[in-house]
């Protein structure tokens, strides 16, 4: 289940995907990242990564956490294979 799949859809009740949705909307808040920022952020992940290996972007989750010294981004990426050469 992919990022959006986990904020927008699913099979979890109305009550806990607007908790997740509200948890994303505090951290960004709070590392003060603009709205939009996480997918402009993730499609250049995937541009970046799709350059050398094969990835299964539907199963690709990114995350924002945060504790009292810092903030992070967290990303889980599914590869398929390797390209060989860097590029296809």
């Amino acid at each position: 289940m992919g990022f959006f799949d986990k904020l927008f859809g699913g099979s979890k009740n109305s009550g806990s995907v607007a908790k997740e949705r509200l948890q994303v909307v505090l951290i960004q808040d709070r590392v003060k990242m603009p709205p939009g920022t996480m997918n402009k952020i993730r499609d250049e992940i995937i541009e970046v990564i799709s350059k050398y290996v094969d990835i299964d972007t539907e199963g690709m989750e990114i995350s924002l956490t945060k504790s009292a010294r810092q903030s992070r981004l967290v990303a889980d990426i599914p590869i398929l294979r390797s390209r060989q050469n860097g590029r296809r």
